[in-house]
Protein backbone atom coordinates (compact mmCIF):
# COMPACT_ATOMS: atom_id res chain seq x y z
CA UNK A 1 0.00 0.00 0.00
CA UNK A 2 2.77 2.13 0.66
CA UNK A 3 4.63 1.96 -2.26
CA UNK A 4 1.62 2.10 -4.28
CA UNK A 5 0.78 5.82 -2.42
CA UNK A 6 4.90 6.56 -3.14
CA UNK A 7 4.42 5.74 -6.73
CA UNK A 8 1.23 8.18 -7.09
CA UNK A 9 3.43 10.54 -5.23
CA UNK A 10 6.69 10.14 -7.90
CA UNK A 11 3.81 10.65 -10.36
CA UNK A 12 2.02 13.88 -9.61
CA UNK A 13 5.26 14.88 -8.76
CA UNK A 14 6.70 14.63 -11.90
CA UNK A 15 3.63 16.16 -13.28
CA UNK A 16 3.86 18.99 -11.81
CA UNK A 17 5.45 21.45 -13.22
CA UNK A 18 8.16 23.50 -11.18
CA UNK A 19 7.37 27.13 -9.95
CA UNK A 20 9.92 28.34 -12.67
CA UNK A 21 8.15 26.85 -15.59
CA UNK A 22 4.86 27.62 -14.14
CA UNK A 23 5.81 31.57 -14.16
CA UNK A 24 7.91 31.06 -17.37
CA UNK A 25 4.59 29.90 -18.42
CA UNK A 26 2.39 32.94 -17.50
CA UNK A 27 4.91 35.63 -18.65
CA UNK A 28 5.61 34.14 -22.39
CA UNK A 29 2.06 34.25 -22.79
CA UNK A 30 1.83 38.22 -22.67
CA UNK A 31 4.80 38.47 -24.83
CA UNK A 32 2.35 39.34 -27.69
CA UNK A 33 4.24 40.39 -31.13
CA UNK A 34 7.57 41.73 -29.01
CA UNK A 35 10.86 39.87 -29.49
CA UNK A 36 12.14 37.73 -26.99
CA UNK A 37 15.58 39.75 -27.29
CA UNK A 38 13.38 42.87 -26.49
CA UNK A 39 10.87 41.18 -23.65
CA UNK A 40 13.31 39.52 -21.51
CA UNK A 41 14.41 43.20 -20.41
CA UNK A 42 11.08 44.31 -19.50
CA UNK A 43 10.47 40.50 -17.69
CA UNK A 44 14.11 40.71 -15.91
CA UNK A 45 13.97 44.13 -14.68
CA UNK A 46 10.38 43.72 -13.32
CA UNK A 47 11.34 40.75 -11.04
CA UNK A 48 14.48 42.66 -9.84
CA UNK A 49 12.20 45.32 -9.25
CA UNK A 50 10.04 42.67 -7.10
CA UNK A 51 13.23 41.28 -5.26
CA UNK A 52 14.59 44.87 -4.32
CA UNK A 53 10.98 45.82 -2.93
CA UNK A 54 10.43 42.33 -1.05
CA UNK A 55 13.89 42.97 0.25
CA UNK A 56 13.45 46.37 1.37
CA UNK A 57 10.21 45.86 2.75
CA UNK A 58 11.65 43.36 5.20
CA UNK A 59 13.90 45.47 5.92
CA UNK A 60 11.53 48.04 6.69
CA UNK A 61 9.43 45.88 8.90
CA UNK A 62 12.65 45.06 11.11
CA UNK A 63 13.17 48.86 11.61
CA UNK A 64 9.35 49.28 13.05
CA UNK A 65 10.12 46.05 15.50
CA UNK A 66 13.21 47.59 16.68
CA UNK A 67 11.05 50.80 17.73
CA UNK A 68 12.97 52.45 14.76
CA UNK A 69 10.00 53.82 12.96
CA UNK A 70 11.48 57.36 12.36
CA UNK A 71 14.72 56.20 10.19
CA UNK A 72 12.05 54.40 8.07
CA UNK A 73 12.93 56.85 5.13
CA UNK A 74 16.34 57.41 6.25
CA UNK A 75 18.59 55.15 3.14
CA UNK A 76 21.86 54.92 5.51
CA UNK A 77 19.81 52.10 7.91
CA UNK A 78 18.81 50.11 4.37
CA UNK A 79 22.18 50.13 2.61
CA UNK A 80 24.33 48.93 5.76
CA UNK A 81 22.66 45.60 5.21
CA UNK A 82 23.26 46.01 1.92
CA UNK A 83 19.51 46.74 0.85
CA UNK A 84 18.91 48.88 -1.70
CA UNK A 85 16.67 52.27 -0.46
CA UNK A 86 13.59 53.07 -2.60
CA UNK A 87 11.87 55.99 -2.59
CA UNK A 88 7.99 55.67 -2.51
CA UNK A 89 7.22 55.84 -6.11
CA UNK A 90 9.70 52.54 -6.68
CA UNK A 91 9.02 50.51 -4.35
CA UNK A 92 6.41 47.23 -5.80
CA UNK A 93 3.64 47.81 -4.06
CA UNK A 94 3.08 51.62 -5.39
CA UNK A 95 3.90 49.82 -8.98
CA UNK A 96 1.36 47.21 -8.44
CA UNK A 97 -1.61 49.72 -6.89
CA UNK A 98 -0.96 51.70 -10.13
CA UNK A 99 -0.54 49.03 -12.46
CA UNK A 100 -4.11 49.56 -14.73
CA UNK A 101 -3.54 53.00 -15.30
CA UNK A 102 -2.61 53.89 -19.17
CA UNK A 103 0.80 55.52 -17.93
CA UNK A 104 2.29 52.25 -15.99
CA UNK A 105 5.00 51.78 -18.52
CA UNK A 106 6.59 55.79 -17.64
CA UNK A 107 5.73 54.95 -13.81
CA UNK A 108 8.08 51.55 -14.15
CA UNK A 109 10.76 53.53 -15.94
CA UNK A 110 10.70 56.73 -13.36
CA UNK A 111 10.89 54.32 -10.92
CA UNK A 112 14.00 52.27 -12.03
CA UNK A 113 15.37 55.77 -12.90
CA UNK A 114 15.27 56.45 -9.23
CA UNK A 115 16.50 53.23 -7.79
CA UNK A 116 19.46 53.97 -9.75
CA UNK A 117 19.75 57.40 -8.44
CA UNK A 118 20.00 56.47 -4.73
CA UNK A 119 21.72 53.44 -4.95
CA UNK A 120 25.70 54.63 -6.22
CA UNK A 121 25.97 50.38 -6.71
CA UNK A 122 23.62 50.42 -9.73
CA UNK A 123 24.90 53.08 -11.37
CA UNK A 124 24.17 51.93 -15.13
CA UNK A 125 22.51 48.69 -14.13
CA UNK A 126 18.72 49.10 -14.92
CA UNK A 127 16.88 50.10 -18.30
CA UNK A 128 16.84 53.95 -19.26
CA UNK A 129 13.44 54.60 -20.18
CA UNK A 130 12.78 51.10 -21.66
CA UNK A 131 9.11 50.33 -20.69
CA UNK A 132 7.97 53.82 -22.33
CA UNK A 133 9.97 52.85 -26.04
CA UNK A 134 9.03 48.77 -25.69
CA UNK A 135 5.69 49.71 -26.81
CA UNK A 136 4.20 46.41 -25.01
CA UNK A 137 0.73 46.45 -24.68
CA UNK A 138 -0.77 47.99 -21.37
CA UNK A 139 -3.10 45.38 -20.40
CA UNK A 140 0.05 42.54 -21.00
CA UNK A 141 2.18 44.73 -18.80
CA UNK A 142 -0.15 45.00 -16.24
CA UNK A 143 -0.67 41.17 -16.29
CA UNK A 144 2.75 40.52 -16.58
CA UNK A 145 3.17 42.40 -13.35
CA UNK A 146 0.34 40.63 -11.47
CA UNK A 147 2.37 37.40 -12.79
CA UNK A 148 5.30 38.35 -11.46
CA UNK A 149 3.54 39.63 -7.79
CA UNK A 150 3.34 35.65 -7.55
CA UNK A 151 6.84 35.70 -6.69
CA UNK A 152 7.74 35.14 -2.89
CA UNK A 153 10.95 36.21 -3.35
CA UNK A 154 12.41 36.27 0.09
CA UNK A 155 10.06 33.67 1.76
CA UNK A 156 12.53 30.79 1.53
CA UNK A 157 16.37 32.15 1.62
CA UNK A 158 18.26 28.51 1.65
CA UNK A 159 16.50 27.62 -1.54
CA UNK A 160 17.53 31.13 -3.32
CA UNK A 161 13.88 31.66 -4.85
CA UNK A 162 14.74 34.93 -6.79
CA UNK A 163 18.14 33.29 -7.95
CA UNK A 164 16.57 30.68 -9.12
CA UNK A 165 13.91 32.20 -11.00
CA UNK A 166 16.39 35.09 -12.62
CA UNK A 167 18.51 32.10 -14.02
CA UNK A 168 15.72 29.75 -15.18
CA UNK A 169 14.14 32.83 -16.85
CA UNK A 170 17.96 33.85 -18.52
CA UNK A 171 18.14 30.13 -19.71
CA UNK A 172 14.72 30.26 -21.13
CA UNK A 173 15.05 33.43 -23.24
CA UNK A 174 18.58 32.27 -24.71
CA UNK A 175 16.40 29.51 -26.02
CA UNK A 176 13.45 31.44 -27.21
CA UNK A 177 16.22 33.77 -28.94
CA UNK A 178 17.49 30.51 -30.98
CA UNK A 179 20.33 30.78 -33.05
CA UNK A 180 22.52 33.48 -33.77
CA UNK A 181 21.39 35.07 -30.65
CA UNK A 182 21.66 34.49 -26.96
CA UNK A 183 25.15 34.97 -26.55
CA UNK A 184 24.51 36.91 -23.12
CA UNK A 185 24.22 33.04 -21.48
CA UNK A 186 25.99 30.67 -21.44
CA UNK A 187 24.15 27.23 -20.31
CA UNK A 188 24.48 26.73 -16.48
CA UNK A 189 25.54 22.42 -16.55
CA UNK A 190 28.94 23.77 -18.58
CA UNK A 191 29.74 26.45 -16.14
CA UNK A 192 29.60 24.27 -13.17
CA UNK A 193 31.49 21.99 -15.48
CA UNK A 194 34.55 24.66 -15.43
CA UNK A 195 34.36 25.94 -11.80
CA UNK A 196 34.37 22.19 -10.72
CA UNK A 197 37.68 21.78 -12.79
CA UNK A 198 39.46 24.73 -11.80
CA UNK A 199 38.02 25.15 -8.94
CA UNK A 200 37.89 29.16 -8.34
CA UNK A 201 38.18 29.12 -4.59
CA UNK A 202 40.13 32.35 -3.52
CA UNK A 203 41.77 35.06 -4.98
CA UNK A 204 40.96 37.17 -8.46
CA UNK A 205 38.79 35.67 -10.65
CA UNK A 206 37.79 37.38 -14.24
CA UNK A 207 35.56 36.93 -16.88
CA UNK A 208 36.58 39.26 -20.41
CA UNK A 209 33.05 38.72 -21.77
CA UNK A 210 31.32 38.12 -19.06
CA UNK A 211 27.75 38.51 -20.64
CA UNK A 212 24.73 37.92 -18.07
CA UNK A 213 27.32 36.76 -15.29
CA UNK A 214 26.07 33.12 -14.81
CA UNK A 215 30.49 32.61 -14.53
CA UNK A 216 30.70 34.61 -11.40
CA UNK A 217 27.21 32.92 -10.08
CA UNK A 218 28.40 29.43 -10.47
CA UNK A 219 31.92 30.06 -8.86
CA UNK A 220 30.55 31.36 -5.97
CA UNK A 221 28.12 28.77 -5.66
CA UNK A 222 31.02 26.26 -5.63
CA UNK A 223 32.66 28.20 -3.35
CA UNK A 224 29.96 27.80 -1.14
CA UNK A 225 29.33 24.34 -2.01
CA UNK A 226 32.85 22.97 -0.48
CA UNK A 227 32.56 25.10 2.51
CA UNK A 228 34.64 28.31 1.61
CA UNK A 229 33.35 31.87 1.83
CA UNK A 230 32.50 33.92 -1.32
CA UNK A 231 34.15 36.90 0.48
CA UNK A 232 37.20 35.65 -0.33
CA UNK A 233 36.53 35.60 -3.83
CA UNK A 234 37.31 39.07 -5.88
CA UNK A 235 34.93 39.47 -9.08
CA UNK A 236 36.34 41.54 -12.35
CA UNK A 237 34.51 41.28 -15.74
CA UNK A 238 34.12 43.06 -18.72
CA UNK A 239 30.84 43.01 -21.27
CA UNK A 240 30.69 45.12 -24.77
CA UNK A 241 26.94 45.00 -25.05
CA UNK A 242 25.32 47.84 -23.08
CA UNK A 243 22.03 45.48 -22.14
CA UNK A 244 23.66 43.03 -21.42
CA UNK A 245 26.46 44.32 -19.06
CA UNK A 246 22.89 45.70 -17.17
CA UNK A 247 21.92 42.13 -17.39
CA UNK A 248 25.04 41.12 -15.33
CA UNK A 249 24.86 43.69 -13.03
CA UNK A 250 20.87 43.32 -11.85
CA UNK A 251 21.87 39.14 -12.09
CA UNK A 252 24.71 39.78 -9.51
CA UNK A 253 22.97 42.55 -7.38
CA UNK A 254 20.48 39.93 -6.92
CA UNK A 255 22.60 37.40 -5.22
CA UNK A 256 24.32 39.98 -3.43
CA UNK A 257 27.53 39.71 -5.26
CA UNK A 258 30.27 42.32 -5.72
CA UNK A 259 32.09 42.63 -8.68
CA UNK A 260 33.82 45.13 -10.61
CA UNK A 261 32.22 44.93 -14.38
CA UNK A 262 34.16 48.40 -15.01
CA UNK A 263 31.73 51.65 -15.37
CA UNK A 264 30.38 51.39 -18.51
CA UNK A 265 29.82 48.61 -21.41
CA UNK A 266 33.32 47.98 -23.94
CA UNK A 267 34.93 45.95 -26.01
CA UNK A 268 37.74 44.42 -24.62
CA UNK A 269 40.22 44.56 -26.94
CA UNK A 270 39.55 48.06 -27.93
CA UNK A 271 39.17 49.08 -24.57
CA UNK A 272 40.43 46.98 -21.52
CA UNK A 273 38.71 47.85 -18.60
CA UNK A 274 41.57 45.84 -16.19
CA UNK A 275 44.60 46.66 -17.96
CA UNK A 276 47.21 46.31 -14.76
CA UNK A 277 44.66 42.77 -13.40
CA UNK A 278 46.35 39.56 -12.90
CA UNK A 279 43.78 36.97 -12.20
CA UNK A 280 44.35 33.66 -10.67
CA UNK A 281 41.36 32.46 -12.35
CA UNK A 282 39.67 33.22 -15.82
CA UNK A 283 36.47 31.55 -16.60
CA UNK A 284 34.90 32.61 -19.96
CA UNK A 285 32.61 31.87 -23.02
CA UNK A 286 34.06 34.73 -25.70
CA UNK A 287 32.26 34.97 -28.98
CA UNK A 288 33.12 32.28 -30.90
CA UNK A 289 34.94 33.12 -34.51
CA UNK A 290 34.60 36.42 -34.25
CA UNK A 291 35.35 38.21 -37.58
CA UNK A 292 36.98 41.62 -38.19
CA UNK A 293 37.74 42.07 -34.48
CA UNK A 294 40.80 44.46 -35.01
CA UNK A 295 41.28 46.49 -38.60
CA UNK A 296 44.78 44.89 -40.36
CA UNK A 297 46.55 47.72 -38.72
CA UNK A 298 45.48 47.83 -35.05
CA UNK A 299 46.77 46.26 -32.21
CA UNK A 300 49.77 44.83 -34.00
CA UNK A 301 52.01 45.61 -30.93
CA UNK A 302 49.43 44.91 -28.23
CA UNK A 303 51.83 44.28 -24.92
CA UNK A 304 48.83 41.17 -24.77
CA UNK A 305 51.01 39.46 -27.48
CA UNK A 306 54.44 40.07 -26.11
CA UNK A 307 56.16 36.64 -26.39
CA UNK A 308 53.69 35.25 -29.63
CA UNK A 309 52.52 36.55 -32.91
CA UNK A 310 50.26 38.52 -33.50
CA UNK A 311 46.15 36.82 -33.60
CA UNK A 312 45.09 36.90 -37.05
CA UNK A 313 42.81 39.79 -37.81
CA UNK A 314 40.09 37.58 -39.64
CA UNK A 315 39.64 35.44 -36.25
CA UNK A 316 39.44 36.78 -32.50
CA UNK A 317 39.94 33.21 -31.83
CA UNK A 318 43.12 33.63 -30.35
CA UNK A 319 43.09 36.82 -29.41
CA UNK A 320 41.14 35.84 -26.77
CA UNK A 321 43.69 33.19 -25.91
CA UNK A 322 46.69 35.85 -25.50
CA UNK A 323 44.34 38.03 -23.87
CA UNK A 324 43.58 35.69 -21.10
CA UNK A 325 47.13 34.64 -20.95
CA UNK A 326 48.61 37.79 -20.50
CA UNK A 327 45.86 38.37 -17.46
CA UNK A 328 47.10 35.14 -15.65
CA UNK A 329 48.74 35.62 -12.29
CA UNK A 330 52.11 33.56 -11.88
CA UNK A 331 49.85 30.83 -10.24
CA UNK A 332 46.45 31.63 -12.32
CA UNK A 333 44.74 29.25 -14.46
CA UNK A 334 41.98 29.45 -16.89
CA UNK A 335 39.11 27.61 -18.46
CA UNK A 336 37.37 29.01 -21.49
CA UNK A 337 35.38 28.17 -24.33
CA UNK A 338 36.28 28.04 -28.11
CA UNK A 339 35.05 26.71 -31.54
CA UNK A 340 37.00 23.59 -32.21
CA UNK A 341 38.44 25.12 -35.45
CA UNK A 342 41.02 26.83 -33.22
CA UNK A 343 42.73 23.51 -32.20
CA UNK A 344 44.13 23.26 -35.69
CA UNK A 345 44.92 25.27 -38.30
CA UNK A 346 48.08 27.07 -39.81
CA UNK A 347 49.60 30.81 -39.98
CA UNK A 348 49.88 33.04 -36.88
CA UNK A 349 47.52 30.32 -35.04
CA UNK A 350 49.71 27.66 -35.32
CA UNK A 351 52.67 29.34 -34.59
CA UNK A 352 51.07 30.90 -31.51
CA UNK A 353 49.39 27.72 -30.54
CA UNK A 354 53.29 26.22 -31.13
CA UNK A 355 54.48 28.21 -28.50
CA UNK A 356 51.63 27.74 -25.94
CA UNK A 357 52.72 23.74 -25.96
CA UNK A 358 56.44 24.65 -25.85
CA UNK A 359 55.91 27.38 -22.92
CA UNK A 360 53.65 24.85 -21.21
CA UNK A 361 50.68 26.51 -20.50
CA UNK A 362 48.20 23.97 -21.95
CA UNK A 363 46.72 21.44 -19.54
CA UNK A 364 44.19 20.02 -20.98
CA UNK A 365 41.69 20.16 -23.98
CA UNK A 366 38.15 19.22 -23.75
CA UNK A 367 35.32 18.60 -26.51
CA UNK A 368 31.98 19.01 -25.41
CA UNK A 369 28.82 17.02 -27.13
CA UNK A 370 27.09 19.03 -29.56
CA UNK A 371 23.62 20.29 -29.49
CA UNK A 372 24.58 21.97 -25.30
CA UNK A 373 24.33 25.47 -27.34
CA UNK A 374 21.22 27.73 -27.52
CA UNK A 375 22.95 29.65 -30.46
CA UNK A 376 24.74 26.91 -32.45
CA UNK A 377 24.36 23.08 -32.21
CA UNK A 378 28.55 22.60 -33.27
CA UNK A 379 30.62 20.60 -30.86
CA UNK A 380 33.16 23.10 -29.05
CA UNK A 381 36.51 22.80 -26.57
CA UNK A 382 36.95 23.75 -23.16
CA UNK A 383 40.65 24.66 -22.67
CA UNK A 384 42.28 24.68 -19.76
CA UNK A 385 45.68 26.74 -19.36
CA UNK A 386 47.27 26.70 -16.37
CA UNK A 387 50.93 28.80 -15.55
CA UNK A 388 51.79 26.68 -12.36
CA UNK A 389 51.50 23.30 -13.46
CA UNK A 390 54.26 21.89 -10.98
CA UNK A 391 53.76 20.08 -7.95
CA UNK A 392 52.36 21.68 -5.16
CA UNK A 393 49.62 21.39 -2.38
CA UNK A 394 46.11 23.49 -2.05
CA UNK A 395 43.94 23.31 0.68
CA UNK A 396 40.78 25.41 0.44
CA UNK A 397 37.01 24.88 2.13
CA UNK A 398 36.57 20.94 2.07
CA UNK A 399 39.14 20.26 -0.67
CA UNK A 400 42.42 19.02 -0.23
CA UNK A 401 44.78 18.01 -2.88
CA UNK A 402 48.56 17.35 -4.19
CA UNK A 403 49.16 17.92 -7.55
CA UNK A 404 52.19 16.45 -9.18
CA UNK A 405 54.75 17.88 -11.45
CA UNK A 406 53.25 17.08 -14.99
CA UNK A 407 55.05 20.17 -16.93
CA UNK A 408 55.13 17.87 -20.07
CA UNK A 409 51.92 16.26 -20.47
CA UNK A 410 48.28 17.24 -21.62
CA UNK A 411 44.93 15.93 -20.96
CA UNK A 412 42.64 15.45 -23.81
CA UNK A 413 38.58 13.94 -22.87
CA UNK A 414 36.46 13.83 -25.65
CA UNK A 415 32.66 13.90 -24.39
CA UNK A 416 30.71 13.76 -26.78
CA UNK A 417 28.94 10.85 -25.99
CA UNK A 418 27.96 12.33 -22.62
CA UNK A 419 25.30 14.17 -21.18
CA UNK A 420 21.17 13.69 -22.00
CA UNK A 421 18.51 15.31 -23.40
CA UNK A 422 16.97 18.60 -22.64
CA UNK A 423 14.30 20.99 -23.86
CA UNK A 424 13.93 17.88 -26.37
CA UNK A 425 16.93 19.08 -28.82
CA UNK A 426 19.25 20.12 -26.45
CA UNK A 427 21.78 18.42 -23.82
CA UNK A 428 23.32 19.09 -20.99
CA UNK A 429 25.50 17.58 -18.13
CA UNK A 430 23.69 15.71 -15.47
CA UNK A 431 25.23 16.48 -11.79
CA UNK A 432 27.09 13.03 -11.92
CA UNK A 433 28.32 13.24 -15.52
CA UNK A 434 30.18 16.63 -13.44
CA UNK A 435 31.45 15.00 -10.80
CA UNK A 436 32.93 12.10 -13.23
CA UNK A 437 34.56 14.01 -15.61
CA UNK A 438 35.97 16.55 -12.31
CA UNK A 439 37.26 13.45 -11.17
CA UNK A 440 39.02 12.00 -14.16
CA UNK A 441 41.20 15.43 -14.18
CA UNK A 442 42.00 15.80 -10.92
CA UNK A 443 42.71 12.11 -11.02
CA UNK A 444 45.36 12.73 -13.54
CA UNK A 445 46.56 16.18 -11.67
CA UNK A 446 47.33 14.24 -8.57
CA UNK A 447 48.08 10.46 -9.49
CA UNK A 448 52.40 10.56 -9.93
CA UNK A 449 52.81 6.74 -10.30
CA UNK A 450 49.71 6.04 -12.48
CA UNK A 451 47.94 4.00 -10.35
CA UNK A 452 44.57 5.89 -10.24
CA UNK A 453 44.56 7.51 -13.67
CA UNK A 454 44.16 5.36 -16.99
CA UNK A 455 44.13 6.23 -20.14
CA UNK A 456 40.22 5.37 -21.47
CA UNK A 457 39.85 4.67 -25.03
CA UNK A 458 37.30 6.68 -26.47
CA UNK A 459 37.36 9.61 -23.53
CA UNK A 460 40.37 10.34 -22.45
CA UNK A 461 44.34 10.22 -22.86
CA UNK A 462 47.31 12.07 -21.36
CA UNK A 463 49.72 13.10 -24.30
CA UNK A 464 53.45 13.81 -24.04
CA UNK A 465 54.17 17.23 -25.48
CA UNK A 466 56.66 15.18 -27.58
CA UNK A 467 53.68 13.48 -29.24
CA UNK A 468 52.01 16.77 -29.86
CA UNK A 469 55.39 17.80 -31.36
CA UNK A 470 55.09 14.90 -33.41
CA UNK A 471 51.24 15.37 -34.44
CA UNK A 472 52.57 19.08 -35.72
CA UNK A 473 51.05 20.79 -32.97
CA UNK A 474 47.33 19.49 -33.64
CA UNK A 475 44.93 19.87 -30.73
CA UNK A 476 42.43 17.67 -32.16
CA UNK A 477 41.26 15.38 -29.26
CA UNK A 478 41.12 12.58 -31.66
CA UNK A 479 44.65 12.68 -32.56
CA UNK A 480 45.63 11.46 -29.37
CA UNK A 481 42.71 9.41 -27.63
CA UNK A 482 42.44 5.62 -28.97
CA UNK A 483 39.05 4.85 -30.85
CA UNK A 484 38.10 1.18 -31.25
CA UNK A 485 35.31 1.83 -33.20
CA UNK A 486 36.44 4.86 -35.15
CA UNK A 487 34.88 6.40 -37.82
CA UNK A 488 35.46 9.30 -41.14
CA UNK A 489 34.10 11.68 -39.09
CA UNK A 490 36.26 11.70 -36.13
CA UNK A 491 38.52 13.83 -37.46
CA UNK A 492 36.19 16.10 -39.23
CA UNK A 493 37.37 19.59 -36.97
CA UNK A 494 40.47 18.82 -38.34
CA UNK A 495 39.79 18.45 -41.67
CA UNK A 496 37.45 21.47 -41.49
CA UNK A 497 40.44 23.67 -39.87
CA UNK A 498 42.81 22.41 -42.80
CA UNK A 499 40.03 23.11 -45.81
CA UNK A 500 38.81 26.77 -44.14
CA UNK A 501 42.91 27.50 -44.51
CA UNK A 502 43.46 26.38 -47.76
CA UNK A 503 40.15 28.29 -48.90
CA UNK A 504 41.17 31.47 -47.64
CA UNK A 505 44.20 31.03 -49.26
CA UNK A 506 42.60 30.27 -52.37
CA UNK A 507 40.29 33.62 -52.05
CA UNK A 508 43.37 35.85 -51.14
CA UNK A 509 45.30 34.44 -54.52
CA UNK A 510 41.94 35.09 -56.48
CA UNK A 511 41.62 38.70 -55.01
CA UNK A 512 45.09 39.45 -56.20
CA UNK A 513 44.77 37.78 -59.80
CA UNK A 514 41.90 39.69 -60.09
CA UNK A 515 43.77 43.06 -59.06
CA UNK A 516 46.55 42.18 -61.40
CA UNK A 517 44.04 41.73 -64.33
CA UNK A 518 42.20 45.13 -63.87
CA UNK A 519 45.66 46.74 -63.31
CA UNK A 520 46.84 45.08 -67.22
CA UNK A 521 43.48 46.24 -68.55
CA UNK A 522 44.37 49.82 -67.22
CA UNK A 523 47.98 49.81 -68.39
CA UNK A 524 46.53 49.22 -71.81
CA UNK A 525 44.21 52.35 -71.81
CA UNK A 526 40.71 50.77 -70.92
CA UNK A 527 40.48 50.96 -67.46
CA UNK A 528 37.37 48.49 -66.13
CA UNK A 529 35.09 50.44 -63.07
CA UNK A 530 33.35 47.32 -61.45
Amino acid sequence: MLEKVAEKAKLRAKNQKSMEETLWDSANKLRGSVEPSEYKHVVLSLIFLKFISDRFEQERQELIAKGLSQYLETDVFYTRNNVFYLPEASRWAYIKSHSKQDDIAILIDTALHQIEKKNAALKGALPDNYFSRIGLDKSKLSSLIDTINNIHTTKDTEQDIIGRVYEYFLGRFAIAEGKGKGEFYTPKTIVKLIAELIEPFKGKIYDPCCGSAGMFVQSTKFVESHKGTRKDLSIYGQEQTNTTYKLAKMNLAIRGISANLGEVAADTFSKDLHPDLKADYIIANPPFNLKDWRAESELTDDPRWSGYDVPPSSNANYGWILHMLSKLSENGVAGFLLANGALSGDGPEKAIRRKLVENKMVEAVIILPRNMFYTTDISVTLWILNKNKKAREIRHGDIERHYRDRDDEILFLDLRQWGEPFEKKFVQFSEQNILDIAKTYHTWQQNIARTEYQNVPEYCYSAAIDEVRAKDYSLVASKYIEFVNRDEFVDFDDKMGKNRNKLANLIKEDQQASKDLLKVFEDLGYAIKL
